[in-house]
């Protein structure tokens, strides 16, 4: 460290997030000067590395946007903003076009035009794939490879944000754990990229860092949040012990894969007139029945594998690390935690509740996918939001920053023993996947809403009186901290709007509420909240409020 308290740098826009919305965001906004922030060791980071099933778009022959807009209402039971599902679709198919004229790595036949598959709640084929089922991995290793060669991106690896520094209602930038120290970055503007909040439930198809860290920093901050409750399981992770549970896409429902019993009957055709193809939530619901009567469920590849013997590398190789063959025998699938469809509250422009902070990606709430998100609309959602948000940042203009003194670091928990803070977190993923899993009942809730502010307050308490920012801290310590806060803080807050929702919609799922209930539409009153709402004998905590406020 410097002899300073900490280092600050100055930026005309900070990004947080390597995936698909963030690099969308930062390539977007040149030539303007950016610094994009990733807490892993390198681009690209988060879920959409791991994103096979595809980018839907309307760009096939008698495809419209319209039509795909359509399916995406349909699918979000009743709280899709139809207005953004329409610029969703219209933007995403000019993208999409414009990806292919550019020379993006999209899977193609023998004439050039893309190969379109098919995949659940969609009425027809319009999924866009590359590299097979490595949709996700082609598209985000193909852009960090021209984020790298961009010299208006500043990319600064192993950089934790922890808080956002706020005068009044106005951005003035984060403060960030580096590997060298503290680092304010002092900007007057914030793009949060962080993508989804899967990492802080116990079963997950999500990447590791997927620790909800830009809602909790919003959260922390004062924005406004909508649809927390709204978490999509997929059906069809692989069911073995790994964290996180291998993914086997629906694509390969698409194309013909099948969902068995234990007897080996197709028990789909039973359940929705779309069988396999049914919505995420109907297809999670179905399976998940028969497991907790103590059955399981298995995904027969071989349909699939035949129709497209070199349509599936990835899930063929995620087969082979553990032992299995789909070609001989089907697959023991089971629903991990997968989407979340809430999020920081944007404006068709990624503009937050807070002047200065855009939002884009997983992390944000739009309104595109309501209760339950389509298939393959979340890679585009990230392509169109982080074009949208780019474009608005450069083309907004903001009142210079006003005078403020240089933020405190927070007092964490940096050098309590690493074992205590991860028996601490698997606890809590523990206790959000039980109590606000893919079915949930009132009194499970409260039990989770109990056990995890117990927790937080465990937590807080680990935390030191004072911060010192010249001490020498792990910053791998500082990220362990901050993690375990910011899953504990998004576990409240789901938890919370589960509760006040009583009805079952979509992804959101009561036993004790089974029946949709018009007063929890779209336009509701009690959809938005902030952090203040979750006063009460568990309500904020000193460390949920730790954003520096000047």
């Amino acid at each position: 460290m410097t002899n300073t308290p900490y280092q600050v740098r100055d930026a005309e826009v900070i990004v947080v997030g390597s995936g698909l919305a963030g690099m969308t965001a930062a390539l977007a906004l040149a030539p303007r000067a950016v610094t994009l922030l990733t807490k892993t060791a390198d681009l690209p980071g988060g879920s959409s590395l791991y994103a096979q099933g595809g980018v839907a778009a309307a760009i096939g022959p008698g495809d419209r946007p319209e039509d795909h807009a359509a399916d995406t209402l349909a699918a979000g039971a009743g709280l899709v903003d139809a207005a953004m599902a329409a610029l969703l679709t219209r933007d995403g198919a000019a993208q999409i076009r414009a990806m292919l004229a550019d020379g993006l790595p999209f899977d193609r036949d023998g004439d050039g035009a893309p190969l379109l598959g098919r995949e659940a709640a969609h009425g027809t084929a319009r999924i866009v794939h590359a590299g097979g089922d490595a949709t996700g991995r082609t598209l985000v290793l193909a852009l960090a490879e021209r984020l790298r060669a961009a010299p208006s991106v500043r990319v600064e690896a192993e950089a934790f944000a922890v808080d956002l520094v706020m005068r009044g209602a106005r951005v003035c930038g984060l403060l960030a754990m580096h590997p060298d120290g503290w680092v304010f970055h002092r900007a007057p503007r914030v793009i949060l990229a962080t993508g989804g909040v899967g990492a802080a439930f116990a079963r997950t198809t999500n990447p590791a860092e997927a620790t909800g860290d830009g809602l909790a920093l919003a959260a922390r901050a004062g924005a406004r949040l909508a649809d927390l409750e709204f978490v999509q399981f997929h059906p069809t992770a692989l069911d073995v012990e790994a964290d996180p549970r291998p993914l086997l896409t629906e694509a390969l429902r698409g194309a013909g894969a099948t969902l068995l019993d234990r007897a080996g009957r197709r028990f789909m055709l039973d359940e929705h007139p779309l069988a396999e193809l049914a919505p995420r939530d109907v297809v999670a619901r179905a399976i998940g029945a028969r497991i907790k009567a103590g059955e399981r469920v298995f995904l027969d590849l071989r349909p699939a594998l035949a129709a497209k013997p070199d349509g599936f590398p990835t899930v063929l190789a995620i087969c082979a690390d553990h032992g299995l063959d789909p070609f001989k025998e089907p697959m023991p699938v089971a629903p991990a935690a997968h989407y979340h469809m809430g999020g920081i509250v944007t404006d068709a422009d990624g503009r937050t509740s807070l002047d200065g902070l855009w939002a884009c990606g997983e992390v944000a709430c739009t309104g595109v996918h309501g209760a339950n998100r389509l298939a393959s609309n979340s890679l585009l959602e990230a392509l169109v939001f982080g074009a949208r948000v780019a474009r608005d940042v450069a083309e907004r203009t903001l009142a210079p920053l006003p005078p403020f003194a240089l933020p405190n670091p927070p007092a964490v928990a940096a050098e309590v023993g690493g074992a205590l803070l991860d028996a601490l977190t698997a606890e809590s993923r523990r206790v959000l996947y039980e109590g606000a899993g893919l079915v949930r009942d009132g009194l499970g809730l409260l039990a989770a809403r109990r056990k995890l502010g117990r927790l937080a307050a465990a937590l807080d308490s680990l935390r030191g009186e004072e911060a010192d920012a010249n001490a020498d801290i792990n910053p791998g310590a500082v990220r362990r901290w901050g993690e375990a806060r910011n899953r504990l803080l998004v576990g409240r807050l789901i938890v919370h709007a589960a509760l006040a929702r009583e009805e079952s919609r979509g992804a959101h799922c009561r036993a004790d509420h089974p029946l949709p209930n018009p007063a929890f539409g779209r336009t509701a009153e009690n959809r938005t909240l902030t952090l203040t709402d979750l006063a009460g004998p568990t309500g904020p905590l000193p460390g949920d409020a730790a954003c520096c406020i000047l």
